[in-house]
């Protein structure tokens, strides 16, 4: 029994790990996202002042 609630607690650490890596990898794409549609709206704010 207890060997079962260890490898319980293992897997849930485990899992717990692996979603904070998703949620980061998550937010850089997101982030990225974000800088290309600046750059993009920057470059049309350029094109419509010239």
């Amino acid at each position: 029994m207890k060997h079962l609630f260890s490898l319980t607690l293992v897997a849930i650490a485990a899992l717990s790990l692996s979603a904070c890596h998703t949620v980061s990898g998550v937010g850089q794409d997101v982030s990225a996202a974000g800088r290309d549609v600046t750059k993009a709206a920057n470059k049309v704010e350029q094109k419509i002042n010239n």
